[in-house]
């Protein structure tokens, strides 16, 4: 394996891992369990290879049922879908879930794992002569597509676990499954039609998806830190009262 493709495949990944990890600034998680939600992304990727390969063996259809079936099923079900099945049941009975950020940072991790492999195997697969251009747009596109469903994901999942209304709390369950699957097959389907007016289109969803997640990342941050501090000052009264 070539020493410079590996960067190229990885360097990316690296420079998120460090951002998210970065951004929990208040209540930081202990690095062994975002490790393992990373490997476990990582693992899922090569599930959701095998399935794709086999739902894209059996694919019997063309034109814009084509697309339709590649962008949403292919690629947006089978790995949103993995992605939810795995992170869901793990996150309710994870501990260190204590508060709403915890589930945006967990669910990023597990995608950028998914990332890490997804990218290797493509810049493994290209040819040297398009390889750099490759590895920069997934590096600018690709990667922070999966960080932006992992944001819609992990919001949901916490608006879940800390709703107490028994309705709304079902709404933000299935909003957790079934908003990252749309967004990716949205993001698929732009990418795939061969129109020089879906350029246009994409850069408007992916301005779209940058600004609705990233809201919902600054939300949840700006939620830790107001709890931080309560917790501080609470604490800092205690001890004067001692």
């Amino acid at each position: 394996m070539a020493i410079d493709l590996l960067v190229l495949a990885l360097a990316p990944v690296v420079a998120f891992v460090f951002w998210i990890y970065l951004k929990d600034k208040y209540e930081k998680e202990p690095i062994v369990i975002l490790v393992k939600y990373f490997v476990l992304g990582a693992i899922l990727s090569v599930f959701a290879i095998i399935i794709e390969r086999f739902l894209v063996k059996i694919n019997i259809l063309d034109g814009w049922y084509n697309y339709i079936y590649i962008a949403f099923i292919v690629a947006g079900l089978t790995e949103e879908g993995l992605k939810a099945l795995i992170l869901i049941p793990i996150l309710f009975k994870e501990k260190h879930f204590n508060e709403k950020l915890d589930g945006v940072i967990y669910s990023i991790f597990l995608s950028l794992g998914f990332a890490s492999i997804e990218n290797l195997i493509y810049i493994m697969s290209e040819s040297r002569d398009f390889v750099f251009e490759l590895g920069l747009s997934r590096a600018i596109i690709s990667i922070p597509g999966h960080i932006m469903f992992a944001i819609t994901m992990g919001y949901y999942i916490s608006k879940y676990k800390f709703s107490d209304d028994k309705i709304k709390k079902r709404e933000y369950f299935i909003m957790s499954i079934i908003l990252p699957i749309l967004l990716h097959g949205i993001f698929d389907f732009i990418l795939i039609i061969e129109y020089r007016w879906a350029i246009i289109l994409f850069v408007i969803y992916i301005v779209f998806l940058w600004k609705n997640n990233l809201d919902k990342l600054e939300y949840y941050t700006n939620i830790s830190k107001v709890r931080f501090f309560k917790r501080k000052r609470f604490k800092l009264r205690k001890t004067k009262k001692m």
